[in-house]
């Protein structure tokens, strides 16, 4: 008797890559994206959830090349799509530390450079206003839908940058000015709340050259936190204004990387 249903090495093995290949890039997206790779997410449930998205966009991608489990081709292919996802969840967690420096900038410049406690989301000590900056952006990043655009660049990734198509030093060039422009926008970001606090310090040099008797450390510290809360509650404003553009320009060198349209 012939059996009803014969099925091939081949057969099996490109079933196999066109679900597990994809599901490694997912993986490494998910464990080092901003908000869903934090500590705060459990591991298991984040593998849940790279599971869930493969079976979904799985059917949808192009055609994996067939490999071997333990093949040294397979295990190549399996840290070419490890490398592509993490370097997207990395890209992204630059446009996030650019407001964790701005609030690491205006607390050292406030005086509160020592008020710093262990960050949740990613077990690191940070200041105080930067952790209020990345709740913050959090919130407007999921109230913008940015974790949804992230997934579609993702998808579109695989037709960009099929499995198999191999890495190009532009891509990590890429990664490589987004660290200098996270710099340079944190920086911008606080530069009015800086400049104005930089010109209070002056203010105070000045009263304790001219009056040497005042006590300018018991007067000058409170005083520089109340007017350094006072012009980061006029400067919010501003701030919030600029994550728009800046959240934009962050996705669009995720595009860039992934050569994605």
């Amino acid at each position: 008797m012939q059996p009803m249903l014969a099925l091939t090495d081949i057969q099996i093995s490109t079933w196999v890559a066109s679900f597990m290949l994809p599901m490694f890039r997912i993986v490494a997206l998910l464990m080092t994206m901003p908000v869903i790779g934090t500590t705060l997410v459990p591991r298991r449930v984040r593998l849940y959830l790279a599971f869930a998205i493969t079976v979904v966009v799985a059917p949808a991608l192009p055609a994996m090349p067939p490999v071997q489990a333990l093949d040294l081709s397979g295990l190549l292919l399996i840290g070419e799509q490890i490398i592509i996802g993490a370097g997207m969840g990395l890209s992204l967690q630059m446009f996030f530390h650019i407001f964790v420096i701005a609030g690491q900038i205006i607390s050292t410049q406030m005086g509160m450079g020592f008020a710093s406690m262990v960050d949740p989301t990613n077990g690191v000590s940070s200041a105080v206003i930067g952790q209020f900056f990345t709740m913050l952006v959090t919130l407007l990043f999921l109230s913008m839908n940015g974790h949804l655009v992230a997934l579609e660049i993702l998808v579109e990734s695989f037709t960009t940058m099929p499995v198999g198509g191999g890495l190009l030093v532009n891509n990590f060039w890429e990664l490589a000015n987004g660290l200098g422009w996270a710099l340079s926008s944190g920086l911008r970001l606080v530069l009015p709340a800086v400049t104005a606090l930089l010109i209070i310090n002056i203010a105070f040099g000045v009263m304790t050259r001219a009056a040497p008797q005042l006590n300018i450390f018991s007067i000058g510290f409170p005083l520089t936190l109340v007017l350094g809360m006072v012009i980061l509650w006029m400067t919010m404003g501003d701030i919030l204004n600029q994550y728009q553009p800046i959240a934009t320009q962050a996705l669009q060198m995720l595009r860039d990387m992934v050569r994605a349209r």
